[in-house]
C-alpha cells in the first residue's frame, strides 16, 4: 500500500480546489488507494487550520473528514529527528514520512530537506503515473 503524509497546505488546497491536484490525492486517500499517515501533532494543525472562517469550510464536513482520516489512515509515534528546519512546525510531517517510510507531500518543497520522498502534488501524482491511481 502506497503511504503518504500530507502537509495541511495540500489538505486545504484539496478542499478550495475540488479539481485540482490536491483534491485528486485527497480522493486517493478518501477511496483507499493510498493510505494517510499521521501523528497527533499533524491531527491536531487539521483540527485547528481547517476550521477556520477564512476558509469558508462547514464545520461538520471538516470534523467528518478529520475523523475519517484518523479512522482510515496510520497513527504513528514517529522518531524525534534532530535535523534543525526554519519552519519547526514543518518538522512533524517530514518525522512521521521517515518513521513510516511514506511520501510527503506538501505545497512549500523548498520548506524542507531535499529528499527524493518529499514532492509536490503533482510530482506525487507524475510519479504514481495518475492512471494507476484512478484505476485503484
Amino acid at each position: 500500500m502506497i503511504k503518504v503524509v500530507l502537509d495541511t497546505n495540500v489538505l486545504v488546497s484539496a478542499l478550495l480546489t475540488p479539481d485540482g491536484n490536491p483534491a485528486r490525492i485527497l480522493d486517493c486517500i478518501l477511496n483507499g488507494a493510498i493510505i494517510l499517515c499521521y501523528d497527533s501533532r499533524i491531527i491536531t494543525e487539521y483540527q485547528n487550520v481547517l476550521p477556520r472562517p477564512k476558509f469558508g469550510f462547514d464545520k461538520k464536513a471538516v470534523k467528518q473528514l478529520i475523523d475519517y482520516l484518523i479512522f482510515t489512515g496510520f497513527s504513528v509515534v514517529p522518531t524525534p529527528l534532530s535535523i534543525s528546519f526554519d519552519d519547526e512546525n514543518d518538522k512533524k510531517f517530514f518525522e512521521v514520512a521517515v518513521s513510516t517510510d511514506a511520501y510527503l507531500i506538501t505545497g512549500n518543497i523548498r520548506h524542507f530537506p531535499q529528499k527524493p520522498f518529499i514532492l509536490s502534488p503533482q510530482g506525487f501524482l507524475k510519479i504514481l503515473g495518475n492512471d494507476n491511481l484512478d484505476k485503484e
